[in-house]
């Protein structure tokens, strides 16, 4: 200890200050530290923010003379301002002490201790002792006194005086001083105290006073943050004591500001992120009701900014705004929510563990959103991940868990519409034994009841369409009624019971045709369109229901006026804008049907309708194989041209059924040409656009790919950006139609545009339809003809497609000189049932010359039928032989007219011929039996080839995939010799076998070719489509049409190599006869083919004659 400290000073550093809280609980905007050492005079620390761990480092110096007293007093104070402090601000602790007990403590850092109501402060400090050449006098502050500052601080002092004494503060503070946010602040919070304690009542003066002193510190202020803090703590309160929802909103908005403005480690971040804060605001809005409004889902989209990665309740935030996305849409249809919605549900999921309390809910809720999704879609893997994940729910929730009936109902949903999808009965029998136990264990008064009846009465009612036991369909009317009796009429989902009811109602009438019944089915679905708005998706469920009333009364009354209120609600709901393409083309393809049973004049209208949207679904499709599944997906699809083509024809309309036709068949290709579209003339008018849509093409044709995903969330991803990129597509598409001759810019061609495939001589399209089979020829100039098949039915040609192919199989079997007595009969029977009348018009009408080229263009049954090989096998009387098809013309065939007319477009862009032989006659174990003729088969072709056209070979080991695409792309003539596999069940497979892996269709669609001219494909079934989407065309003919190959020769069944060879030497023999300039000429193709089978007749069998066809240009 020092002796004698007469003029001496102490140097005294604050250090820190630790667990520092505020006696009257307001949240202080800094700290700092004050100490006095005579009545007039005080040092101030610097104010410094304190921290989430109720510290503050301060690190400040100040000098203080001795002789101005005896000791010191050391103040710990919290300010409630950072810029301006209005008076001196709350003190948190205080402490006097002599010069002797300050300096006890040496020169090292020691703590003091400041006892207060709340918890003892600690103040960390270090002093020194300076000789008087080292005395700094004048680093202590005069106080500056006024009579603002002293009310100030008495108001914080004593809280009985706050509201007085802020008032008259306030009154001090007009508009224009500095200090009215301070005393604003003040006053409010005074008076928000008294409001929780209930000794104040008006609120909205509260508030009003914290909006005014955050509008004087905007954003930038120092006091923004803070100010934000106060209005929203104060809001809190209001919703806490009122529960109006606007409060609660308005808190969370103002929080989502607040926290990115807080430094993180301060105490207002960590107060305000906490349970008091932001997790109050959390659970407040989780406890509010989903409506689906778009300021419901902004609210969401708000809680989820304030809960970041790693937050706890970021589950939960993003589990709400995935239930509200799925409200919206439930309300609108708009699939971007629904994709949305589905993936925050899975980064729900993804968040949490199995172990979690809410786990099951998450499952449950993605599961749900990809069963909607499904509704709107159609996609099977939606509804097959829903069922797993509603599986996965149900195994959380055991037998006495609180949440099982949900599960159980839920997943017996899933099962349900799985059952309505593929047929088994097990799903709907399982499905209806869940909901039973479901509804055990939601006993009358259970607030799921209602649901729970009414959704085991809609498995009951869909197994009873199945099996047509009554008993089910009883139970399900009862069932509904209890559950109408047990739903508030209020309820938002009473729509459904209403409609569910009704749906039950018209099928029990048509059984006992009781009056009742059908009267209030309508009345029910009547009911439930007066209960929604106009574009709410369910109301096509009522527009359906109350079809299906009015037709069962029709049915039963015949009353003329029923049917066309069928007929308008069917109309309705085919065009109902918020509901899914799929259930939309179902309700129009039913339209359709029931139009023709009933003879309606709309059939064409629905056929139109179908059509139209059928071409827009599948487009939004990611993948040429997901195109073709939707396509399938639909019953009855595979007819719906023909079907369409045939009313029309009925209608005495041939250029719209030619129209309908072509639109409906070869979506495939005509989807994928799209992407292929030249754009010169449009580049011409518009380069702005045309470069636009080539980006846009291009996107497109990158993003489709044929990999299907295994990644759920990732084919899901997929899925949405090829969609949103038709949106695009279709968005440029129509910009480009309204420009002046754009209008028609890639719209289903006219029958004027598609009578250009007939330039070159007449094309006849067969079409088989259930309601009537019959050609149309359409002639190079002038209208249409019609031939009927009045003796010809749907059922016919299908018989006598498998007849043919019994015959064909038997052939393969026999000898080379053995007579083909089967097929003979066949052939002659294809002759005189359909080729006469057909023959009739091309001489008679159309004056058509013999040997003149003519295209067939076969639908449905009629695409298995070798219709080029029609004969009559007949001998006239002056022993002369009836002439077959094929010695009357030059026969060729088409897919469709488009693809007819766009080979002969892109036989406009010549370049020099060049020509290679490909062939794989080892294709190695497993991959089919060694074709020993095929390298005597290539180099005969070799030879035969005018040495003008640059001849390469590839075959054995250099036939491996990627050579043979890569010579199909740098030639423009191909001859291609291997084994040929087509397949059945998917189609794109379809494949030639290669060396080491198969060159498939897929391989070859994706590949553009505009050079290519040529093709001859000297393997087996390379031009037949499957059974399952005949229309489609969908064979690796068609594929190297569609590349670029304008001319292809291509095989409708097995061939013996042993014998084609014959056929290919006599081929190309008339091929290269006569040459003009040396140059090989394509369009010569169906001539030499036609003249090679003519040519071989003794040497090759009749169906090896037959197998080949010419297709294109």
């Amino acid at each position: 200890m020092p002796g004698s400290l007469d003029g001496q000073s102490i140097r005294l550093e604050v250090i820190c200050g630790n667990n520092l809280q505020v006696p009257s609980e307001r949240i202080p905007a800094a700290i700092y530290v004050s100490i006095n050492v005579a009545s007039r005079r005080h040092w101030k620390s610097a104010i410094k923010v304190l921290s989430s761990d109720k510290s503050v480092v301060w690190g400040d110096t100040v000098t203080l003379s001795l002789h101005e007293s005896p000791g010191l007093s050391v103040e710990i104070r919290a300010s409630f301002e950072l810029h301006r402090m209005l008076g001196n601000g709350e003190v948190i602790g205080k402490l006097e002490m002599s010069w002797d007990e300050l300096l006890d403590h040496g020169e090292e850092p020691f703590e003091l201790s400041f006892p207060s109501v709340c918890s003892d402060h600690f103040l960390t400090l270090k002093a020194a002792v300076l000789h008087p050449c080292d005395n700094q006098d004048g680093a202590s502050d005069s106080i500056v006194d006024c009579d603002l500052a002293r009310d100030t601080d008495t108001g914080h002092a004593q809280f009985a005086q706050y509201v007085t004494s802020k008032t008259l503060i306030l009154d001090q503070c007009p508009v224009d001083h500095p200090d009215r946010a301070s005393a604003l602040t003040n006053l409010a919070w005074a008076r928000l105290k008294g409001y929780i304690e209930e000794d104040f009542q008006d609120i909205d003066t509260i508030t009003s006073l914290f909006r005014d002193a955050l509008a004087l510190r905007p954003q930038g202020h120092p006091d923004h943050t803070i100010s934000l803090y106060r209005l929203a703590e104060a809001l809190n309160w209001r919703y806490r004591k009122e529960g109006t929802i606007v409060y609660i909103h308005e808190s969370t908005q103002l929080y989502c500001k607040l926290l990115p403005l807080c430094p993180e480690g301060s105490y207002l971040h960590s107060i305000a992120a906490g349970a008091n804060g932001v997790g109050y605001v959390i659970n407040g809005c989780n406890d509010l009701p989903t409506d689906g409004s778009g300021e419901d889902i902004h609210l969401r989209r708000i809680m989820l900014e304030l809960c970041p990665l790693g937050h706890q309740h970021r589950p939960g935030a993003l589990n709400n705004l995935s239930t509200t996305l799925r409200s919206r849409f439930k309300q609108c249809g708009s699939i971007d929510d629904l994709d949305v919605c589905i993936k925050f549900s899975r980064e729900a999921v993804s968040l949490c563990s199995e172990g979690h309390s809410e786990h099951d809910e998450y499952l449950d809720q993605l599961a749900a959103s990809l069963r909607s999704r499904f509704n709107h879609q159609r996609r099977s893997r939606d509804l097959d991940e829903a069922i797993c994940l509603y599986e996965e729910a149900l195994r959380m929730c055991p037998v006495g868990h609180e949440s099982r009936d949900s599960r159980l109902s839920a997943l017996g949903g899933a099962l349900r519409a799985r059952f309505m999808q593929r047929g088994d009965v097990d799903d709907i029998n399982k499905a209806i034994s869940l909901r039973r136990e479901a509804l055990t264990l939601s006993p009358p008064g259970h607030p799921n009841h209602d649901e729970t009846l009414h959704n085991l009465a809609v498995a009951l009612k869909i197994r009873y369409g199945e099996l047509d036991v009554s008993e089910d369909l009883n139970e399900a009317i009862d069932l509904y009624r209890e559950s109408l009796r047990s739903i508030r009429l209020d309820h938002p989902e009473r729509h459904r019971y209403l409609c569910n009811l009704s749906s039950a109602l018209s099928s029990r009438f048509t059984k006992t045709q009781k009056n009742e019944d059908i009267e209030e089915a309508i009345r029910l679905c009547q009911e439930s369109l007066e209960a929604l708005p106009s574009l709410h998706q369910s109301r096509f469920s009522s527009y359906s229901y109350l079809n299906e009333a009015y037709l069962s009364r029709y049915r039963m009354q015949r009353k003329s006026a029923d049917l066309s209120l069928a007929i308008e609600n069917l109309r309705l709901a085919s065009r109902h804008p918020t509901r899914g393409l799929p259930d939309r083309i179902w309700e129009a393809s039913h339209w359709a049907r029931q139009a023709e049973i009933y003879q309606h004049v709309s059939a064409l209208e629905a056929y139109q309708i179908c059509l139209e949207m059928f071409d827009n679904h599948v487009m939004t499709r990611s993948s040429i194989i997901s195109r073709r599944e939707a396509a399938t997906a639909f019953r009855g699809a595979q007819s719906l041209a023909v079907d369409a083509a045939s009313c029309a024809i009925r209608r005495n309309n041939l250029p719209q059924a030619v129209e309908l036709m072509e639109q409906g068949r070869g979506q495939q290709w005509s989807l994928a040409s799209r992407l292929r579209t030249p754009l010169e003339d449009l580049e011409s008018t518009s380069p702005k656009l045309a470069r636009k849509l080539s980006e846009l093409n291009k996107s497109l044709s990158d993003a489709q790919g044929s990999v299907t995903l295994t990644d759920r969330a990732a084919a899901g991803a997929a899925a949405t950006q090829y969609r949103r990129l038709t949106e695009r597509w279709g968005a440029a598409v129509a910009e480009i139609r309204n420009l002046k001759g754009f209008s028609r810019f890639l719209l289903p061609p006219s029958y004027e545009d598609m009578q250009a495939a007939a330039c070159q001589g007449p094309v006849i399209i067969l079409i088989a339809s259930q309601y009537s089979c019959s050609a149309i020829v359409v002639p190079t100039s002038g209208e249409p003809h019609h031939v009927p098949f009045p003796s010809v039915t749907l059922t016919d040609l299908k018989n006598l497609k498998d007849r043919f192919v019994r015959a064909i199989r038997n052939a393969s079997t026999m000898g080379p000189k053995q007579p083909r007595n089967d097929l003979i009969v066949l052939l002659r029977a294809v002759w005189d049932e359909i080729m006469p009348p057909i023959v009739n018009v091309l001489q008679q009408s159309l004056k058509l010359t013999s040997h003149s080229r003519i295209w067939l263009c076969p639908t449905a049954a009629f695409t298995s039928i070798p219709l080029h090989a029609a004969h009559p096998f007949r001998t006239n009387a002056d022993r002369s032989k009836e002439p077959c098809l094929e010695d009357l013309y030059i026969c060729s065939y088409t897919p469709t007219l488009s693809a007819l007319v766009r080979s002969r477009q892109m036989m406009k862009k010549r370049v020099a011929p060049s020509f290679v032989t490909i062939g794989q006659g080892q294709p190695g174990a497993g991959k089919g039996k060694a074709l020993l003729a095929v390298d005597s088969e290539l180099e005969l072709v070799r030879k035969l080839v005018p040495a003008t056209a640059n001849c390469t070979t590839i075959s054995g080991d250099t036939a491996t995939r990627a050579g043979a695409l890569e010579a199909l792309q740098q030639n423009t003539r191909v001859h291609l010799a291997c084994h040929g596999k087509q397949d059945p069940t998917q189609p794109y497979d379809s494949h030639f076998v290669m060396k080491d892996k198969p060159l498939t269709l897929l391989d070859i669609m994706e590949k553009d070719m505009p050079h290519a001219e040529f093709a001859f494909l000297s393997a087996c079934h390379t031009a037949v489509g499957d059974e399952e989407t005949p229309d489609e065309v969908i064979h690796l003919a068609a594929g190297l049409q569609f590349s670029g190959f304008k001319s292809v020769v291509g095989t409708l069944w097995e061939v013996d190599d042993a014998v084609a060879k014959h056929v290919v030497k006599a081929f190309y023999e008339n091929m290269f006869e006569d040459l003009e300039g040396g140059v090989m000429d394509c369009t010569k193709a169906a001539w030499a083919l036609n003249r090679a089978t003519q040519t071989v007749k003794t040497e090759v069998p009749l169906e090896q004659r037959m197998v080949f066809i010419h297709i294109g240009a």
